[in-house]
């Protein structure tokens, strides 16, 4: 019986994992022919920062290929990820229990809308400013020609980054939620939450002060808010234990009727 259960949830996990890659392929299949367009759009942020004449270079061969092809299946990616994410939602939700199923949905949901606002922040806003300070302190007579696949990298990282940096609220929430953590630990901890904050933001960020500060100060920003829902779902939790009456003081003895 167990043997044949686990062989189930094996089948139907090859399922969701095939109707995950065939999405995925057929959102692959559009962005491939816009590829060339889709990298120079992401490259944006530095083409419009390198200075007259400047332009990024490719190195290896079949590097004007298969980098396109990359940020091409990076958009199909993003542009499949409810689906990929209700695949997986659907696998593990005969499992949970209906608080849990309650609590999965919009968990899955503000996961993936604060992962894009954090790589919408890094492009429209840290990308440009680290752009900037790199070519302005390039020195005289030297000229700014990035390597079209080492460009793809860094960006890729810095998404990554502010990607994760924007998950802290979700993160504070859940182990307040599942009660790994109380509000008042957490509040204990900010002066390491800070001091961490700044040294996640030297590591994954470029050598310059002003896009450490870009990484650092959203971190913290958004750990105090991850805090503030949490305690906020905690008072209505707790609101709403002490407004329900029990059943039994809705109950009343007939010697309470006579008196």
């Amino acid at each position: 019986m167990l043997e044949g259960s686990f062989l189930s949830h094996l089948v139907e996990l090859r399922a969701r994992m095939i109707r995950i890659l065939g999405v995925l392929l057929l959102g692959f299949i559009p962005c491939a022919f816009f590829a060339r367009e889709l990298y120079t759009v992401l490259a944006q942020p530095l083409l419009e920062k390198l200075p007259q004449g400047g332009q990024m270079i490719a190195t290896d061969v079949a590097t004007p290929f298969f980098v396109p092809m990359k940020v091409a299946m990076m958009m199909a990616f993003v542009i499949t990820l409810p689906h990929t994410l209700y695949q997986i939602w659907a696998f593990v939700a005969p499992g949970l229990y209906s608080h849990e199923k309650r609590m999965a949905l919009p968990l899955v949901f503000g996961t993936s809308l604060l992962f894009f606002a954090g790589m919408a922040f890094a492009y429209f806003a840290a990308l440009p400013v680290v752009f900037e300070f790199i070519t302005y302190f390039a020195p005289e007579g030297v000229a700014v020609m990035t390597d079209i696949s080492k460009y793809l990298s860094f960006v890729l990282s810095m998404f990554m980054a502010f990607g994760v940096t924007f998950e802290v609220p979700v993160f504070v929430i859940v182990l307040v939620k599942t009660g790994v953590i109380t509000i008042e630990k957490l509040k204990e901890m900010r002066p390491y939450v800070i001091v961490g904050a700044f040294i996640v933001a030297a590591i994954f960020t470029p050598p310059d002060v002003i896009s450490q500060f870009m990484l650092a100060i959203p971190l913290c920003l958004l750990y105090e808010l991850g805090i503030l829902i949490a305690a906020l779902m905690i008072k209505k939790r707790n609101r709403g234990i002490h407004s329900s009456p029990s059943s039994e003081s809705k109950k009343i003895s007939p010697e309470q009727k006579d008196s």
